[in-house]
């Protein structure tokens, strides 16, 4: 049985996936020795690379899992635990931070377009979109060009965002995000276990 669709709640479940909030940081101490008259351009470059990665993984996303013969039902429990498990690294996130990505002159593709912008959780989820939804690849295309455009405006607007909301606002928004994603990935998981019982009924 296939999950209702919805464009905007699809778009804002990949904001969230995106987590634009959480990379800001991240991408303030990635450019810190770039000119900054170069932060503008190197974003909407980096963006622009990840939007053709993330774009990629959703329209061959379908013939990939048709290859493997994966079922609907198991790829909605699927897309729920990776939710899950997405959610809880934003409330609960690891304590060696962000450092991982820090790199030496002007990014190129790496960190920025990928892994911050289409990262795995990023490409995983539109795998499984592709495939729970199957008949709105179009919706699907529009939702994802509206998150790719949420997460644009918010790095773009790093330096601002950083003064206003501190460190600590960000890392209280990224959390707030992940409550919300939490509660999401939960029903998934119900609608995916109550599909399957429903198999055996």
């Amino acid at each position: 049985m296939e999950q209702t669709f919805s464009i905007i709640s699809t778009a804002i479940v990949l904001t969230f996936i995106l987590d634009p909030f959480g990379n800001v940081p991240l991408l303030i101490t990635i450019l810190k020795d770039v000119d900054r008259k170069k932060h503008r351009a190197i974003i909407i470059r980096e963006m622009l690379i990840g939007l053709a990665i993330l774009l990629l993984f959703l329209f061959a996303g379908r013939p990939f899992l048709n290859l493997f013969h994966l079922g609907t039902t198991a790829v909605a429990i699927a897309g729920g635990l990776i939710f899950l498990i997405i959610a809880l690294k934003l409330i609960f996130p690891p304590a060696s931070g962000g450092g991982i990505f820090a790199s030496v002159g002007e990014p190129f593709v790496v960190p920025i377009a990928m892994p911050m912008v289409a990262g795995p959780s990023a490409l995983a989820t539109l795998l499984v979109m592709s495939k729970n939804h199957s008949d709105h690849i179009s919706g699907l295309f529009v939702a994802l060009l509206i998150a790719w455009a949420i997460s644009s405006v918010i790095l773009l607007s790093s330096p601002l965002l950083l003064r206003v909301l501190r460190r600590r606002g960000l890392i209280a928004l990224e959390k707030l995000m992940g409550m919300l994603l939490l509660i999401m990935a939960v029903q998934m998981l119900l609608d995916g276990f109550s599909s399957y019982v429903e198999g055996f009924m």
